[in-house]
């Protein structure tokens, strides 16, 4: 950081000391409601979602060749192939707009393209097996549908997009560089290799798997119900691959990256939460900007409506499922159906705290493309579904 940006954050929160009127009721609400968030958040999603996260973060930019990221995500590389992939991710992971963060600069500094980046960065925690099935449930099939159908659709255009606006620079990141496999022989197999990543991936899949609504019977609850046997036998399994097939070195490799990833993320992601706390507050809890005024302006199937819904989403942040009881109430209050299409497709994928982290790891101008990319999308969805559902 440079010493004038260090003199500008102390001046802002002397600015901010000094000033904000801290005795208001509202504000003392909203401060209390920041912090809270701040607590629901290091209490839920740190240890089972962002941990596991971090440490698959860190085993990708240390054991996984750039060759091979190149090979599928690379901005060479074939786009059926990498944009299949990206898009489908978050049917397997289903985690949160954070919790994806560190996943997506795992592969994004290994060199894989803006396209199929940004592809796996929306897919995450937009497409979620489990929330779409909530969604179709609580708020009707239809809604479901078209959360599932323009999750996918959005994915892939929003790479394409990225990679289209931003080819010279993916050009830039490859130029005059040749990449090939590590020259020395590795001890572990490709079988190895990804086994241990699958072990990780599922270990943060089950840790993170969010509690099905009350009085749901099938699949989801019974997999809820034994989640943490399931989590710790994985934690035992990955324990012995890393006594039998990693090194010292390569271990102390592995927690460096991990490390260097959370100095990057947590403290932009916990400033972010803060502040989306005291602006929103939590689902029920009032803050500095009143939940009424959200649910007020989304009647009906205006361009404004929709456009005000993705914003909204797109500055909120909804831990995973979140987002359908939060609708729940928004619609029984007069949203429209159109807005409420919007706000699911821009809510999940997007929140204050993400675009800080993802504006520290892609730069500014990529983030607000990327943002804006979802905003207007998901308005046209939410107009196009609200004149086809009325």
């Amino acid at each position: 950081m440079k010493e004038r940006t260090k003199l500008l954050l102390i001046i802002g929160v002397f600015l901010v000391a000094y000033y904000v009127p801290w005795s208001h009721p509202v504000i003392r609400q909203s401060g209390l409601e920041a912090f809270m968030m701040l607590q629901e958040y290091a209490r839920e999603h740190v240890l089972t979602c962002l941990i596991p996260a971090f440490f698959i973060a860190g085993a990708i930019s240390v054991f996984v060749s750039q060759a091979s990221v190149l090979k599928y995500f690379g901005a060479q590389a074939a786009k059926l192939l990498s944009y299949s992939v990206a898009s489908i991710s978050g049917t397997i992971l289903a985690v949160c707009s954070c919790t994806v963060l560190p996943l997506f600069a795992g592969i994004y500094t290994r060199g894989a393209g803006i396209g199929p980046a940004t592809a796996f960065l929306y897919s995450g925690p937009a497409i979620n097996v489990l929330a779409i099935t909530l969604t179709a449930k609580i708020l009707g099939w239809q809604l479901g549908f078209a959360r599932a159908v323009g999750a996918v659709i959005f994915a892939v255009v929003t790479g394409l997009l990225m990679a289209l606006i931003f080819h010279k620079d993916d050009a830039s990141r490859t130029a005059g560089k040749i990449y090939l496999p590590d020259e020395e022989a590795k001890e572990r197999t490709l079988l190895q290799d990804s086994l241990y990543l699958l072990t990780m991936v599922l270990i943060l899949v089950f840790a993170a798997f969010a509690k099905p609504a009350s009085g749901s019977t099938g699949l989801w609850p019974a997999i809820f119900a034994v989640k943490w046997y399931i989590t710790i036998a994985l934690l035992i399994v990955l324990g012995l691959m890393i006594k039998a097939w990693f090194t010292k070195d390569e271990c102390k490799s592995w927690v460096e990256a991990t490390w260097g990833f959370m100095k990057q993320i947590f403290p932009l992601l916990f400033g972010g939460v803060i502040v989306a706390g005291f602006l929103l507050g939590r689902p029920g809890h009032p803050a500095l900007i009143p939940e009424q005024w959200i649910s007020s302006l989304l009647g009906g199937n205006s361009i404004w409506a929709n456009l005000l819904a993705s914003v909204a989403g797109a500055l909120m942040y909804f831990a995973t499922l979140t987002e359908v009881p939060i609708l729940q109430g928004l619609l029984g209050a007069g949203m429209g159906k159109g807005p409420a299409l919007a706000l699911l497709l821009a809510g999940p994928a997007l929140s204050l705290p993400n675009m800080l982290v993802i504006g520290s790891i892609m730069g500014a101008k990529k983030t607000a493309t990327f943002c804006t990319i979802i905003v207007i999308l998901s308005t046209i969805a939410g107009m196009v579904y609200g004149t086809i559902v009325g």
